[in-house]
């Protein structure tokens, strides 16, 4: 969308040309000719309309006025609403804010000013055409000046999670700016609207999710191809990473860690990659997360360097692939979760154990549902698998003794008649040097 006249609080570019060395000026900045050479893959109209009006139906349901929906760089986040109905993906802040009211445009607070919102502008022009400024940080008083530009200063107001895996919602100082000067307002905490609108994903998000799954089959690669005696720990992250942003993607996370195969003590990879120098004789345990415009894809699968020992061959052919491939073959449309539970029941029957998840869902990053090896936690929506869900399938098999274990996880897509793998990376126990 053209932005046809400057916002209230911004300013138009013929207005401040010739002033962009004084700060107010330079960071009300609107309608400038700034990248207009940029290039950034849209989302469709049909597709933006489809999550306004889902949405939009949720705010009805709740007899919600006006939302506040935001989104941050955490995992646990990842954009969050605020990235779904706008395409714009948060780095600068704990989160940006977009004020989406029940009839009328919405508005995205974004953190900056000057060329950094005009660059937003052009990102988000698909779903959204106004951007505005925190004005160093001041978001809720933005947000309440376009609340009452709507005339809903004394209606229901709905609050959404920047966190829904941990409850967190705004600050207390933005939450104490609006209940200030919005005294007549009802503020309402809502719960997990997000991950419920995304819990069955639209063709053009899994679209991203598949290239997001691209994305992890070359940081896997990455890795392995980098690793050898002598390489650190870090650097097989910086591999992974690369792999990833050369693909136009973004890193949620990359946890790489290294054990010796003669003498593990290591049950999962190291969310800290360390300094340590790979040595030949070495496992390399990992878990990678890719994004794509905001859908994330997951993988890990263990690479040895050097030939595997005979222990670490035989946990792997005879407890961990095995393990996967059976939980794996329950992802399926009609199928409930429990039974994703119940393949996971296989590593203590071998008589060893795993890490307590098994597997989860994604939404634009981990969700719901939840499995683990001795309870599900599920929302009545996903309790039985539907097509267009994303599942992560990870089971991490543990050695009896708790010293070895052994990360398998790849990303399946629900279809119509099974499951679609979303990375290439074999299921095998790859060793480095050798390509995958």
């Amino acid at each position: 969308m053209t932005i046809i006249a400057p916002k209230p609080g911004l300013k138009a570019w013929e207005d401040v040309r010739h002033k962009l060395d004084h700060g107010p000026s330079f960071g009300a900045m609107s309608g400038t000719p700034y990248f207009r050479e940029a290039v950034y893959e849209q989302f469709s109209a049909a597709e933006y309309a489809r999550r306004y009006k889902l949405f939009r139906d949720k705010m009805r349901d709740a007899k919600i006025d006006v939302a506040i929906v935001p989104g941050g760089p955490s995992h646990w986040s990842f954009g969050g609403g605020m990235l779904w109905l706008t395409g714009h993906w948060e780095w600068h802040a704990l989160a940006a804010y977009l004020v989406v009211p029940l009839e009328g445009d919405p508005t995205l607070v974004y953190a900056m000013g000057g060329t950094h919102a005009e660059a937003v502008r052009r990102v988000t022009a698909a779903a959204i055409s106004d951007v505005r400024h925190s004005r160093n940080g001041r978001y809720a008083e933005v947000m309440v000046e376009r609340i009452q530009e709507l005339g809903l200063g004394k209606g229901r107001i709905g609050l959404l999670e920047i966190d829904p895996r941990h409850g967190d919602y705004l600050p207390v100082n933005q939450f104490n700016v609006l209940r200030e000067k919005l005294p007549d307002a009802e503020i309402v905490f809502t719960e997990g609207w997000m991950h419920e609108l995304l819990s069955i994903h639209s063709a053009e998000e899994l679209d991203c999710v598949r290239k997001a799954g691209v994305l992890c089959t070359n940081a896997m690669n990455a890795i392995a191809a980098r690793a050898r005696p002598g390489v650190h720990e870090y650097e097989l992250r910086a591999a992974a990473g690369a792999a990833i942003l050369e693909g136009g993607g973004d890193i949620d996370f990359l946890i790489i860690g290294t054990t010796p195969m003669s003498d593990p003590a290591q049950v999962f990879g190291n969310p800290r990659p360390s300094w340590r120098k790979i040595e030949d004789g070495d496992l390399i345990l990992m878990e990678l997360a890719a994004g794509y415009r905001g859908y994330s894809a997951q993988v890990g699968s263990p690479i040895c360097v050097g030939e595997p020992l005979e222990p670490i061959r035989r946990f792997w052919d005879e407890i961990a692939k095995p393990g996967f491939v059976k939980m794996a073959a329950e992802i399926k449309p009609g199928n409930p979760v429990d039974a994703l539970r119940i393949a996971g029941q296989f590593f203590r029957e071998k008589g060893v154990q795993s890490r307590p998840v098994h597997c989860h869902g994604i939404d634009l990053v981990t969700d719901g549902p939840h499995v683990y090896a001795d309870h599900i936690d599920v929302e009545p929506f996903e309790e039985i698998m539907k097509p267009g869900m994303v599942i992560m399938a990870e089971p991490n098999p543990i050695s009896a003794d708790g010293m070895l274990g052994m990360f398998v996880g790849h990303t399946f897509i629900v279809t119509e008649t099974g499951s679609e793998c979303v990375d290439e990376f074999p299921l095998e126990l790859v060793v480095a040097g050798r390509g995958a």
